[in-house]
């Protein structure tokens, strides 16, 4: 059976890592988190993360079917929809979308327009749903407990995990996001340890301690060996603490606001206002509210 091919692209900025996952037999690819960059003091967005993609698509001549999200992130915009536009694509992600859609349309006020239903993507995956990448067969595990809409994927003997695991030594995802529960996230790692553990785990983020470079692959064998927060032995209890205790002290993502409201639309811009341009929304003191 053939093997996958990955190919991981790190970005600094925000610490997120994308992925094109491709058949060699066939040719045919997926995109994993794509990153549309955003500068938040000029409002001004780019293509730098996504044209390295674009670029790696034309040398090795992949043909994209599937732009998948393993959530609606909070950290980085996502290029999924640019990418579409040029190389095509079905845009996926969770069913559980609808959940997150619904909470934050009211936090944004977003206009009457937008239905927190999904139709923003191309296809929502049901837990368990198996699909191809040529001929790579590839199950969508519903993964919640970060957010609701949770998904990895599993392709062959690689899971992409979103976030839920980092890396063994910087532990996992918070839980303290509106639709986030510790005790879920838990369950949904120990169902990711129980996959083989040669099974190959690629994170969706990396904040490496200055003792070490980037990284994005470890292993299911070595996370339950060496994660920090949830190895072999730790138990729900001590997990949910642990991580309760944690997220009370963490920072909202600094691209949490702008984020959200695109990424919950499947990429794209809100609607231009009639001068013919496009407007994000800011809360003012409500989004701790709605947090905590």
């Amino acid at each position: 059976m053939t093997r996958p091919r990955i190919q991981p692209f790190f970005d600094a900025g925000t610490g997120t890592v994308s992925y094109v996952v491709s058949d060699p037999a066939t040719g045919r690819a997926a995109i994993i988190d794509p990153v549309l960059d955003y500068d938040f003091k000029s409002g001004e967005t780019s293509t730098r993360s996504a044209d390295e993609v674009l670029a790696y698509l034309g040398r090795e001549a992949l043909e994209v079917d599937w732009i998948l999200e393993t959530h609606a992130h909070a950290d980085h915009l996502s290029a999924a929809r640019h990418l579409q536009e040029r190389v095509g694509g079905r845009v996926a992600i969770g069913q559980n979308i609808t959940e997150v859609q619904d909470v934050f349309r009211k936090l944004y006020n977003l206009e009457r327009t937008f239905l927190p239903d999904g139709s923003q993507f191309d296809h929502l995956f049901k837990d368990g749903e198996r699909f191809r990448i040529g001929e790579l067969e590839v199950t969508a595990l519903l993964v919640p407990g970060h957010t609701p809409a949770d998904m990895a994927y599993l392709v062959d003997d690689a899971v992409f995990v979103g976030d839920t695991l980092f890396m063994p030594d910087v532990g996992t995802a918070r839980a303290d996001f509106p639709g986030g529960d510790a005790r879920q996230l838990y369950r949904s790692i120990r169902r990711l340890l129980e996959l083989p553990p040669a099974t190959r785990v690629f994170v969706c983020h990396d904040y490496p301690p200055g003792s070490r470079a980037p990284g994005w692959e470890t292993s299911v064998a070595e996370q339950r060996q060496r994660n920090i927060h949830v190895r072999d032995g730790v138990t729900e209890e001590a997990f949910v603490e642990m991580r309760r205790r944690r997220d009370a002290t963490l920072e909202m993502p600094a691209l949490i606001l702008p984020s959200i409201q695109v990424n919950v639309r499947g990429g794209q811009l809100p609607p231009a206002d009639d001068n013919g341009i496009a407007y994000l929304r800011i809360p003012v003191n409500a989004l701790r509210r709605r947090v905590r």
